[in-house]
């Protein structure tokens, strides 16, 4: 049966290591979430800040195009990551298909194993018990 938990083990490691790329992802994706979280409010202070100065308004045009162009990039980011998390999702979701199949065919053949031990375990004693009689 080596056979069955060496296949067992490495479709295990292979989830494992699509848990460890999801959760990287994960991470990815928050972090890119709060980086425009972060632009959204650096936004909302240059505008409460330059409310009380006349000249602010002469270089607020140019910052929030600058600051548009940024939660764009990052906005882009975001949903590039998402698509990534999606194909991730699924790469995990059959290894665990795949790892659950492997499971499945090592029980069914220790199964086909155990009822063969069986098989030859009453044969041996019908013929024990045959001896016995001949005797």
């Amino acid at each position: 049966m080596s056979w069955s938990k060496s296949l067992i083990k490495l479709a295990t490691y292979e989830v494992e290591t699509l848990q460890k790329r999801l959760a990287e992802i994960r991470d990815r994706r928050t972090a890119a979430e709060l980086k425009l979280l972060m632009l959204e409010a650096q936004g909302q202070a240059e505008l409460a800040n330059g409310a009380g100065d006349p000249m602010a308004g002469l270089y607020r045009t140019a910052f929030l195009e600058a600051l548009r162009a940024r939660k764009m990039e990052a906005q882009g980011e975001i949903d590039a990551i998402l698509v990534e998390e999606l194909g991730a999702r699924d790469a995990l979701g059959e290894a665990f298909e795949t790892q659950k199949k492997y499971e499945q065919v090592s029980e069914a053949a220790r199964r086909v194993e155990a009822k063969e031990q069986a098989r030859r375990e009453t044969a041996a004693l019908d013929e024990l018990g045959l001896r016995k009689l001949a005797r």
